[in-house]
């Protein structure tokens, strides 16, 4: 008897296997922990195999689940494009999106994963750069829609969600103790940098910008040597490097929402579409 692979334990096999956390996945897809669960279950008894094992840190795939996520992804996205296209709902054409730097690392994967799987003959141009350059792409209709960073404020429906910025430094570094600390920051006009150098300057704690940039990776890299320690929100922390404790006497800072723009040109059913997409994928990431 041959084996059959059901399209939706597939689907949420996969949702789970790019998340990374049985919470996270439940929350993308809809169901509850439990119901996943069984699901895996399920699949496992289809293909006679162990997918995934449950650690501290979430879910790890065992090689044959590696081995069915590929078939999985494979399957999910010729499934995706042949309903799509008999239904009239394909779509096609590009798409210029922005993201911050520190999101792109977690955000962007499962962002446009998914809506490859769902659009795959759509072409999704990303730029990276802090929120005030992808703020003047949109205004020059450089730029089609981006994610973006806002001051908190009480009009939190506004926001798709809220991260609190952090203090951060290299593992084992004592940079934050330096006198005057020393500082790797972004552009002079982020939110990352004003919020810095205001809740210093609110305590009267010394400090200099011994590196301000735009480019994340030449941040984080001044970071990883344990000369300077920096802002990010709490979710762009790379795992390499360590949330300073505010018992170390640095100042609490603010928190930041999370939003999606569109440029001023006309929208066409490809964006609002992508845009869609975005509001729906990103609070569960």
């Amino acid at each position: 008897m041959t084996t059959q692979l059901d399209i939706d334990l597939l689907r949420n096999f996969a949702a789970i296997a790019e998340a990374g956390v049985m919470s996270r996945a439940a929350d993308r897809v809809g169901r509850t922990q439990a119901a996943l669960s069984q699901q895996v279950k399920r699949l496992e008894i289809a293909v006679q195999q162990t997918l995934m094992i449950r650690t501290g840190r979430g879910i790890t795939l065992t090689l044959q689940g590696e081995r069915l996520l590929q078939h999985a992804q494979k399957i999910l996205r010729t499934h995706d494009e042949a309903v799509a296209e008999l239904m009239g709902v394909s779509l096609s054409g590009n798409v210029r999106f922005g993201c911050p730097d520190d999101y792109a690392r977690v955000f962007l994967p499962p962002l446009l994963q998914s809506f490859s799987q769902q659009h795959p003959q759509v072409f999704v141009e990303v730029i990276c750069a802090p929120t005030p350059r992808l703020l003047e792409r949109l205004d020059d209709q450089a730029l089609d829609i981006a994610i973006v960073s806002m001051p908190d404020s009480p009009q939190r429906d506004q926001f798709l969600r809220r991260e609190p910025f952090v203090w951060v430094c290299a593992k084992g570094s004592t940079a934050y103790t330096l006198d005057p600390i020393q500082l790797a920051l972004s552009d002079v006009d982020t939110l990352d940098h004003q919020a810095a150098t205001s809740r210093l300057d609110k305590i009267g704690r010394t400090y200099r910008v011994a590196y301000a940039s735009g480019s994340m990776t030449g941040l984080t890299a001044v970071v990883r040597s344990g000369q300077a320690i920096t802002v990010l929100t709490q979710t762009a922390v790379p795992p390499d490097l360590q949330v300073i404790p505010l018992s170390t006497g640095l100042p609490k800072l603010p928190s930041v929402g999370i939003t999606v723009k569109t440029g001023r040109s006309k929208s066409s059913r490809l964006l609002k579409s992508f845009e869609t997409h975005i509001r729906s994928v990103l609070p569960t990431l």
